[in-house]
């Protein structure tokens, strides 16, 4: 009797190993079926402005966020980065990240999230990146 648990138990175990090796390669399949590469999406997610000033960017960030309908979840002045979460008829996750780039540019790069897919649809980013640009043009010049 205990050799026939142990068997099943290793036949168990042996399927579950085998389906989630399959749920692997799917998914890996998806995303080199989707057409966009990871550097074509980088190119999308990413902007790179002329200014240093890491907390005022973050703070222009916020406020973008905040304009287009997001929710700001949780923001942190050390790492550079801002999550927040828009629920208009569905749920659209957003992370944008500032970091130096050389010494007179800061690199701002969102990453979109629908549910539990990555967007690589450019619209969402172009949206929030037209909006960030007129902000921090607007915050550069010192108007309210």
């Amino acid at each position: 009797m205990k050799i026939k648990a142990g068997v099943i138990t290793a036949n168990f175990l042996l399927l579950s190993i085998i389906i989630s090796g399959c749920a692997t390669t799917s998914t890996q399949e998806k995303l080199l079926e989707s057409g966009t590469s990871q550097v074509q999406l980088r190119s999308i997610q990413t902007r790179a402005f002329e200014t240093t000033d890491k907390e005022k960017t973050l703070r222009t960030i916020i406020a973008t966020l905040q304009d287009l309908g997001f929710v700001i979840d949780k923001a942190d002045a050390v790492l550079g980065s801002v999550s927040a979460t828009k629920l208009d008829t569905y749920a659209l996750r957003m992370t944008v990240t500032v970091r130096p780039k050389g010494e007179s540019q800061l690199m701002v790069r969102a990453n979109a999230q629908y549910e539990t897919m990555m967007v690589t649809d450019p619209q969402p980013y172009q949206q929030f990146f037209a909006s960030l640009e007129k902000a921090m043009f607007l915050a550069a010049q010192q108007v309210d």
